[in-house]
């Protein structure tokens, strides 16, 4: 039942960025969906919100989080020292500091 559900929800963020490339929500939501099963294509999705909507500031905890998975650790390294900019900016400190709590769990290993 949990797959249908899945897949469903994956066709459905599908049709709405064919529907509207632009869609920042929809990318971000179709992203988190493959990085369950396909972390290339979910990383193809960050990239694309880090480049086209670099202020959509979620985007930046999870691409970490997903680089990190994928032992990519410099680059999660950037992505999260990027975030923290972008939170502090928009004055949203409780995403700052989950960014840099997991900034520092990396620079920790």
């Amino acid at each position: 039942m949990s797959e249908q559900i899945e897949k469903t929800r994956r066709e459905f963020l599908e049709e709405a960025l064919a529907q509207n490339p632009e869609n920042a929500f929809a990318r971000y939501g179709l992203a988190m969906e493959l990085a369950k099963t396909d972390p290339a294509a979910a990383w193809g999705h960050f990239d694309n919100l880090l480049q086209y909507h670099p202020e959509y500031s979620a985007t930046y905890y999870q691409a970490g989080i997903l680089l990190i998975k994928e032992n990519r650790r410099e680059e999660a390294r950037r992505v999260l020292a990027a975030g923290i900019e972008i939170a502090c900016r928009q004055g949203n400190r409780h995403a700052q500091g989950e960014l840099q709590a997991a900034l520092d769990d990396l620079n920790d290993e």
